[in-house]
C-alpha cells in the first residue's frame, strides 16, 4: 500500500480523498493555483504544492508540474478526482515514466472510452445499442448543419473529451446547429484543450441513468448499482439519487451486465460510470462512458456501503477486488443535491463572492437517516470565477425513497448559506414538488415544471399558516425577551400583553390570536383552525427549528422591520407581525416602486468579455446576439430584448465585469 499520494484536483473532491486516505493511514499532498491558497483542500492535506497562477490551463492542466510536485513531496501515487486531467491518457503515462502510480485506469481504457466518439465505436464494434448520431470528426458549422439534417431534430452537439455538460449544446433547427456548433467547439477547447465536437440524436422526454462499474488488474469487474441523474439544467446535473426509481431488477441486471461487458472489453481496472439514455418504457442506448470517478458517487456509497475511493486506490497498489457480483446490495435510497453558487432566479447565472456564512447541517446518521456533505469551502472563503461554482454535494439516504428526499428537503431547509447567490431555494422547491416526489422524471424536467425561469412562491393554503404560526410565535418570543430585560420601569415590567395579532404575509393577511401553553406557543386562526408551535429557536439564530402540531419543520429566519423573512421548502415571503392598530396603520403607508434600468444592457453574472457582437450605431432586431460572456468556463450568449441602435459600448473583450456591470447602451 501507498505511503503518501497526491490529489491533482481541487475544491470538494480532493477534500473526498483526503477523507478517504487519512482514514487508510495514507499520507497526501495537495496542488494549488494562486485563487487556492488559502482553500480548505490545502488546508486539509498533509502536504501542499504551489503550481500555478488561478487559470487551470496555466495550473491544473499542467501535466510536468503535477509529476514535478510529486518528486518533490515523495508522493507514490496520483489520484486525478474528477475534470481536468482525470481523463487524459498523456497523464497516467506521464505518471508511469516518472515512476508514479496513477490511481485510475490504464491509459488504454481512458483512450478506448474517454473520448466520446471513440467509446462509441468501441460500443458499436461490441453490439452494443447506441444512439443514432455521427461519430467522425465535424470540421464546421455547415458540415454539422447536413449531418443533423440527415438524422432528424432535434440533435444533441457534444465535446468529444467534454464532461460536466461544458460543451454541449441541444439544436432543433439548422441555424441552432450553426450556432450550437460554434459554441461548444468554444467551449470545448477553453474547458479541455481539445475542440473536437459531435452531433447525434436526441431522445425526447429521455432519462439519464448511470451504471457504477469497478474492475480491477486482475480481470474481475462488478457493476454497484445504477444512479439516476435525469433533473439537469443546462446539461448539467442538479440532483441524483440511487436507484433509479424506473428500473426493475430485470432491467437493472440487463444495464449492469452490458456495462461490465464493456468494461471488460477494454480492460477497464478502476471506477468508471458507463452512462445511459433511457426511454421511459425501459429501453436503453449506451451513452458514453466516464473513465473516472463520478461527482455523484456518494449516492452509490451509501446504498452499497462501499467507499469507491479507497477502492480505487487499492486496485491502483495491485489488490485484487474483495468485492464479488453477488456481494453487492443497494440498502435504501440515496438523494444527493449540487449545490451551486449560482442564482436560479437568472436562469442559473454563476455568482461569486465570498461566504460571509456558510453553515451545512450536521453530518450524521439519526432516526435511521444519514445526512452527508462533501464539500471544499469554509465560511469567509471565497467562491472563484476561475473554476467550477459547485459549493457542496448534500446528500442523504434513508430506508424509503420518500424518507430521503424529506429527509433531504429537511436538509436544505437547514442550510445557510450568505454572501453569494445559491440554488438552494430551487432545491427545496424540487424537494416538494408532485412529480419529483412521484418519480415521473426526464431530462426535460426544470425546462418542462419551470418554463418561465424559477423564483420562490409566496406560500398559500396550509403552508402560509405555518409561515403565519411560525412568524407570529417568533414575534411572541421577541416581545417576551424585552419585556424580561432588567432594570426596566415598573410599568413596563407590569405590561400586559395584547394576545390578537395580525401577520402579513405579503398580501395575505391573517388574523391570529396567539397564547403561551405548556411550554409551547398556541397560535389559533379562527373558525377553531390552530397550531402548537414549539422551538428552542433564539433570537439571531438563522435557522428556526422545531415542531409544528408535532411535526418536525426548519425555516430560515432573517430579521427585517416589523418582521422576519422566511423561506422554507421553496417557498419565500416577507412575514410582517403587528397589532390590530398597527396593521391598520400599516395599510395607509403608500407601496414603493422599482426603478426602470433603462435602455442598458446589465452584465448578468460576475464574468469575463468573450466578444462583443455589434457596433455602435449598429440597428439591432430582437433576439440578435449581442455579445457573449464566459463564467466559470460556461459561455453565455446574451441577446436583444427588442429592437434597438446601439448607442454606446462601455465594455470590450477580454474586460472582467461584476454583475449589473454596463455593457451597452441602446438609443
Amino acid at each position: 500500500m501507498f505511503d503518501k499520494i497526491l490529489i491533482a484536483n481541487r475544491g470538494e473532491i480532493a477534500c473526498r480523498v483526503i477523507k478517504t486516505a487519512r482514514r487508510m493511514g495514507i499520507k497526501t499532498v495537495a496542488v494549488y493555483s494562486d485563487a487556492d491558497k488559502d482553500a480548505l483542500h490545502v488546508e486539509m492535506a498533509d502536504e501542499a504544492v504551489h503550481i500555478g497562477p488561478p487559470a487551470a490551463a496555466q495550473s491544473y492542466l499542467l501535466i510536468d508540474r503535477i509529476v514535478e510536485a510529486c518528486r518533490r513531496t515523495g508522493a507514490q501515487a496520483v489520484h486525478p478526482g474528477y475534470g481536468f486531467l482525470s481523463e487524459r491518457a498523456a497523464f497516467p503515462k506521464a505518471l508511469e515514466a516518472a515512476g508514479i502510480v496513477f490511481i485510475g485506469p490504464n491509459p488504454v481504457a481512458i483512450e478506448a472510452m474517454g473520448d466520446k466518439i471513440e467509446s462509441k465505436k468501441a460500443a458499436n464494434a461490441a453490439r452494443v445499442s447506441t444512439v443514432p448520431g455521427h461519430l467522425g470528426v465535424i470540421e464546421d458549422p455547415d458540415h454539422a448543419v447536413k449531418i443533423a439534417d440527415e438524422i432528424g431534430y432535434p440533435v444533441m452537439i457534444k465535446a468529444s473529451a467534454g464532461g460536466g455538460g461544458k460543451g454541449m449544446r441541444i439544436a432543433y433547427s439548422a441555424d441552432e446547429v450553426a450556432e450550437g456548433f460554434a459554441r461548444a467547439r468554444s467551449e470545448a477547447a477553453s474547458s479541455f484543450g481539445d475542440d473536437r465536437v459531435f452531433v447525434e440524436k436526441f431522445i425526447v422526454d429521455p432519462r439519464h441513468i448511470e451504471i457504477q462499474v469497478l474492475g480491477d488488474k486482475h480481470g474481475n469487474v462488478v457493476y454497484l448499482g445504477e444512479r439516476e441523474c435525469s433533473i439537469q439544467r443546462r446539461n448539467q446535473k442538479v440532483i441524483e439519487e440511487a436507484p433509479s426509481p424506473l428500473l426493475d431488477e430485470a432491467t437493472r441486471r440487463k444495464m449492469g451486465e452490458q456495462a461490465v461487458a464493456l468494461a471488460k472489453a477494454v480492460g477497464y481496472d478502476s471506477a468508471g460510470t458507463v452512462e445511459f439514455v433511457a426511454g421511459q418504457d425501459r429501453s436503453f442506448f449506451f451513452l458514453e462512458m466516464n473513465t473516472r470517478l463520478q461527482v455523484e458517487h456518494p449516492v452509490t456509497e451509501l446504498v452499497t456501503g462501499i467507499d469507491l475511493v479507497e477502492q480505487m486506490i487499492r486496485v491502483a497498489a495491485g489488490e485484487p477486488l474483495s468485492i464479488a457480483q453477488d456481494d453487492v446490495k443497494l440498502n435504501g435510497w440515496a438523494v444527493e443535491s449540487r449545490v451551486y453558487a449560482e442564482d436560479p432566479t437568472r436562469s442559473f447565472l454563476p455568482s461569486t463572492g465570498r461566504l460571509v456564512k456558510y453553515r451545512p447541517p450536521a453530518e450524521g446518521i439519526a432516526d435511521g437517516v444519514t445526512v452527508r456533505n462533501d464539500t471544499g469551502v469554509y465560511e469567509g472563503g471565497e467562491i472563484s470565477i476561475y473554476y467550477d461554482p459547485m459549493i457542496a454535494k448534500l446528500v442523504t439516504h434513508a430506508p424509503t425513497r420518500i424518507e430521503a428526499i424529506n429527509a433531504q428537503a429537511n436538509a436544505l431547509d437547514s442550510f445557510v448559506i450568505e454572501g453569494i447567490r445559491h440554488n438552494i431555494p430551487f432545491l427545496s422547491a424540487l424537494m416538494t414538488h408532485e412529480r419529483w416526489k412521484s418519480g415521473r422524471l426526464s431530462t426535460g424536467f426544470i425546462a418542462e415544471e419551470f418554463p418561465d425561469g424559477f423564483k420562490p412562491a409566496e406560500p398559500v393554503g396550509e403552508v402560509a399558516h405555518v409561515f403565519a404560526a411560525v412568524a407570529a410565535a417568533i414575534d411572541d418570543k421577541l416581545n417576551r425577551r424585552k419585556r424580561a430585560i432588567s432594570d426596566q420601569l415598573p410599568a413596563a415590567r407590569g405590561f400586559a400583553f395584547e394576545s390578537e395579532r395580525v401577520v402579513q404575509l405579503g398580501d395575505a393577511r391573517f388574523e391570529v390570536t396567539v397564547t403561551a401553553e405548556g411550554g409551547a406557543t398556541v397560535v389559533a386562526f379562527g373558525h377553531g383552525h390552530h397550531h402548537r408551535v414549539a422551538s428552542e429557536w433564539v433570537p439571531g439564530d438563522l435557522v428556526w427549528t422545531g415542531t409544528i402540531d408535532g411535526a418536525s419543520v426548519a425555516l430560515q429566519v432573517r430579521p427585517i422591520l416589523n418582521g422576519v423573512a422566511l423561506t422554507h421548502g421553496g417557498f419565500a415571503t416577507s412575514a410582517r407581525v403587528f397589532t390590530p392598530r398597527e396593521a391598520d396603520l400599516a395599510a395607509l403607508m403608500p407601496e414603493k416602486t422599482l426603478a426602470d434600468s433603462g435602455k442598458q444592457l446589465l452584465c448578468p453574472m460576475p464574468g469575463l468579455v468573450k466578444s462583443i457582437a455589434v457596433k455602435v450605431g449598429q440597428e439591432i432586431k430582437a433576439g440578435e446576439m449581442l455579445c457573449i460572456v464566459e463564467a466559470m468556463k460556461m459561455e453565455n450568449a446574451l441577446r436583444a430584448e427588442r429592437d434597438a441602435t446601439v448607442k454606446a459600448i462601455h465594455a470590450k473583450e477580454g474586460d472582467s465585469l461584476a454583475v449589473d456591470a454596463v455593457i451597452m447602451e441602446f438609443a
